[in-house]
């Protein structure tokens, strides 16, 4: 075959590949317009959406690449906890110190922590997205990895349409399909969201009011512990096993103070009657935290720890707190197919990580620990050059 008949066979190919996947998205499309005229869509809220939509690949693309699963703690940290979102967040605290009081004796949230999720969601307002939701939406619901869920995302977001009048241009934001200043799923947005300023419908898009309201009542209802903090830096003594690390063990702030624990200034921890957790984002040779329940809370938010870790230290420092004692260190970004191969090569030898998808949970934490233990090397649960090396074949060496 000579390169013009190569040429126009993948050319061929490529059309034929791209029709059918055009065939089955509108097949899709068609099942959700039933679906939604079921759940009590009118005709005229489909028309004016679901009849309007265009399958979008670049979401597909986002959604195999979060920045939770492919950024090293050290670039994810400080892209989010940076100098312009601290004083933005205090300049914030200021403008709309009356109604942060008020909702933190109504909610128990304070204020520190509300901007916090407003910065890190949208820059404060500045960016909330550019896509269409409901395109958005329609995309992920016609894919199999989480069709299911974001078939009823896409519902909910018809319903908040319908209910509030919102026109399909309005309803822009991120590749998922979150919304707003404060970035609310539409799920969230439905069950949580607040008329704060009065005026007859919750708009999380031009409405600060709604949307700081809307994220305290979230907050309130998925767990929030009123009067406590979200975690802390700490310093670990010499000679620190690691083996309770993360999820996998809660202990007693009298525990902690057991082990030699302390502040990250190395005063001595409070014995206060709470329970925390410890979290290694960078191993043993970056920052060291303590998690108290309202880490959890963060997490059902969005469930990452760096997210949690972020939000938290964001707070802090909005609220006059110190940078981190320890810096988060700059360590090489592993390729999620190097992590998915180490999963595979710890199942084999029995260290069970569950089933390989390249992203370093509490299982693949305790997995590379015993692991790590096994050959002599600091059990801290990172799956750092050292253990990757030994892991996985073929590998080279990454760079910073």
């Amino acid at each position: 075959m000579n390169k013009t008949s190569l040429l126009a066979f993948c050319l061929l190919f490529s059309s034929t590949v791209a029709s059918a996947q055009d065939t089955e998205f509108y097949q899709c499309l068609s099942n959700l317009k039933l679906k939604a005229k079921a759940e009590g869509i009118s005709e005229a809220t489909i028309a004016d959406s679901l009849n309007r939509v265009k399958p979008r690949p670049k979401v597909v693309k986002l959604d195999k690449n979060q920045p939770e699963f492919s950024a090293t703690f050290e670039n994810y940290f400080n892209r989010r906890v940076n100098a312009w979102r601290i004083s933005k967040g205090q300049k914030l605290w200021r403008k709309h110190r009356k109604l942060l009081n008020q909702l933190t004796v109504k909610y128990g949230i304070p204020g520190q922590y509300i901007l916090a999720f407003w910065g890190l969601e949208t820059n404060f307002g500045g960016y909330k997205g550019k896509m269409p939701i409901i395109d958005s939406l329609v995309t992920l619901a016609c894919k199999p990895r989480r069709g299911k869920y974001f078939t009823q995302e896409l519902i909910q977001a018809l319903k908040i349409k319908q209910k509030n009048g919102f026109s399909y241009e309005k309803m822009k934001g991120s590749w998922a399909g979150a919304m707003g200043h404060t970035q609310f799923m539409p799920t969230a947005y439905a069950k949580y969201a607040v008329d704060g300023d009065g005026d007859g419908k919750a708009d999380l898009w031009n409405s600060e009011i709604d949307a700081l309201t809307s994220a305290a009542n979230f907050l309130q209802h998925l767990g929030w512990t009123r009067g406590e903090r979200w975690g802390r830096e700490v310093k670990l003594p010499q000679g620190f096993d690691f083996s309770p690390i993360g999820e996998q063990q809660d202990y007693q702030l009298k525990k902690w103070q057991q082990l030699g624990v302390t502040m990250a200034d190395g005063r001595p921890l409070s014995v206060a009657s709470m329970k925390a957790k410890l979290y290694l984002p960078s191993g043993h040779t970056g920052p060291a935290f303590l998690a108290y329940s309202n880490f959890n809370t963060i997490m059902r938010w969005n469930n990452s720890v760096f997210y949690a870790i972020s939000v938290g230290h964001l707070a802090d420092r909005i609220a006059g707190g110190t940078r981190l004692v320890v810096q988060p260190p700059k360590l090489p970004r592993i390729p999620r197919g190097d992590l998915k191969a180490m999963q595979k090569s710890l199942n084999a030898l029995g260290y069970d990580t569950g089933k390989p998808d390249g992203i370093v949970g509490s299982r693949t934490i305790l997995a590379i620990q015993k692991f790590q233990k096994k050959k002599g090397l600091v059990a801290d649960g990172y799956p750092n050059e050292e253990v990757l090396n030994l892991l996985v074949k073929k590998r080279e060496n990454l760079k910073s």
